[in-house]
């Protein structure tokens, strides 16, 4: 029950000086995609139409070629990719998503052999990914991990419990972390590709979200991969995976534009449709003063998720700082972007078929998973306060000092499941 019509499109104009060509085609490409494909798929009414509709979307974001960008990391494209989806479908977008989260540890730490078995069928959709960090004790505190992958000969013997896990019962394809040194810490931890199918690996069961997303919970009980199955170092798991969060993580905000396009189109058409004391909801100055205040903050965080993307496609070595400003502003100006879209919708916005309101339940996680806001904020701070020391020390001629603000950031993981 909607007002408008999906376009799935994102505006590149705003973002223009950040894209190449090439970006603002495959922008219009896959708008057009997802209009004819994803737009009209039914919203899933349970966690089980949502596991069978992840394939089937799955299949057809693999036979277009539109994960490809994931092969080769183009993430202005991905963000474009993930903006159009969620504006589309909020499960569509997970689908992408997952895919990058599974497919970027073998993508950056993977040998030519890892990347071949692994990564190129979840580029091409033939298979589906899924990135197993959280437990019910390390959420944003990564180095409580208590997974253990134990080295036996030519093999490791994972065991442990994995929760929050998206896809989980519906991949193919883990990439798992584990503590491989108890000893060391952030330092112990390894990451593992590990199939499906592997004996030992258990899915206990769903975790049913308030909107349709596959999550669930994993058991490792004596699961034993190779250990040609380890991505990377020994004990540079953790360096990894915080690697393939920091790359991703400007896509996360990419897909909290996409949500809050589709509000902010949903509260627009309403409002100029919408007729009370004899004019059109859009002549009340109060409802004026919600939509210029939704379409500023929607430009301002698409402009700092494609400055993030546009760093790192340049060649950054990290982008940590500017990710974590595009993930902590584009989530929570989405989150007010959408309930002010409810608000302007009246009783209609929290009907359950108003996509508004399926709008309203997709959106929270993105405050949570990939990094809280929390999370993002200490990172931030972290540089601040490094630069504020450096900027003293030179001036006294001494060494920056280390604050415990700075010191608590350090110790930060990513924050929620994903």
């Amino acid at each position: 029950m909607s007002t408008t019509g999906s376009t799935a499109t994102p505006d590149t104009r705003a973002v223009r000086a950040f894209l190449e060509e090439r970006h603002v085609d495959w922008a219009r490409r896959i708008a057009a995609f997802c209009a004819e494909r994803i737009a009209p798929l039914p919203a899933p009414a349970s966690d089980d139409a949502a596991r069978v509709q992840a394939r089937q979307i799955l299949e057809l974001l693999g036979s277009g070629g539109w994960l490809e960008p994931i092969g080769r990391l183009d993430l202005r494209a991905c963000a474009l990719a993930r903006e159009a989806l969620a504006h589309a479908s909020p499960l569509a977008d997970a689908v992408f998503a997952l895919q990058a989260l599974g497919a970027a540890p073998i993508l950056l730490a993977g040998d030519d052999a890892q990347r071949t078995r692994w990564a190129d069928p979840l580029v091409r959709g033939a298979a589906m990914g899924a990135f197993a960090m959280t437990e019910p004790d390390a959420g944003s505190d990564v180095a409580a991990m208590r997974t253990t992958a134990t080295r036996d000969g030519d093999a490791y013997v994972l065991n442990g419990r994995k929760t929050l896990i998206s896809n989980a019962g519906l991949a193919d394809i883990y990439t798992v972390y584990a503590v491989t040194d108890a000893n060391a810490g952030r330092n112990g931890i390894s990451c593992f590709v590990v199939p499906a199918d592997t004996p030992g690996l258990r899915f206990l069961g769903p975790q049913v979200m308030s909107a349709p997303h596959p999550l669930g919970e994993l058991a490792f009980e004596d699961c034993r991969v190779p250990v040609s199955h380890r991505l990377g170092e020994e004990g540079a798991g953790f360096k990894l995976g915080m690697a393939a969060l920091d790359l991703l993580r400007p896509t996360v905000a990419a897909a909290a534009c996409g949500m809050a396009a589709r509000a902010l189109e949903e509260a627009a058409a309403h409002a100029t449709s919408r007729a009370q004391f004899g004019q059109p909801l859009a002549g009340f100055q109060l409802v004026q003063e919600k939509l210029a205040r939704m379409a500023t903050e929607l430009t301002a965080a698409r402009l700092l998720v494609y400055r993030a993307a546009w760093e790192k496609d340049g060649g950054a070595a990290r982008i940590t700082v500017e990710a974590a400003m595009a993930k902590a502003f584009a989530t929570e100006a989405a989150q007010r972007i959408v309930d002010d879209a409810v608000q302007i919708l009246g009783g209609r916005g929290v009907l359950a078929d108003h996509p508004v309101d399926r709008l309203y339940r997709a959106v929270r996680a993105l405050r949570i998973y990939e990094g809280t806001t929390e999370i993002q904020h200490l990172i931030i701070a972290r540089q601040v306060v490094k630069e504020a020391e450096a900027r003293a020390a030179a001036a006294s001629g001494g060494e920056p000092a280390t604050s415990s603000s700075h010191a608590a950031a350090q110790a930060a993981g990513p924050g929620g499941g994903a």
